[in-house]
């Protein structure tokens, strides 16, 4: 499984958000997913299992389908849920 994190240029929020994903899936307890970041300009839904965005750019991804979208790109809290909840869709066990 692969999550990626997006961005309009995929340097800084994008490779924040993909560190946090990797702490958050610790928190967890899931293991065996691939996490990235990326631009929104070279990222087709084909290249991860699930991509996570910040709100501002929720009308720029509307032609992928496993999308979470992140009301704030800092709330670790508000991650752990949308992690927890990726991995619930697609089946990929946790223990927390």
């Amino acid at each position: 499984m692969k999550f990626m994190a997006m961005c309009s240029s995929g340097l800084g929020s994008s490779f924040m958000v993909q560190m946090n994903i990797e702490k958050a899936l610790k928190t967890i307890g899931a293991e065996g997913v691939e996490v990235d970041h990326a631009d929104l300009g070279s990222v087709s839904p084909a290249e991860a299992d699930m991509f996570f965005v910040g709100r501002d750019l929720e009308n720029s991804v509307s032609a992928f389908n496993n999308v979470k979208i992140l009301n704030s790109i800092i709330d670790q809290d508000e991650l752990v849920d949308k992690v927890r909840e990726a991995c619930d869709e697609l089946g990929i066990d946790h223990s927390a």
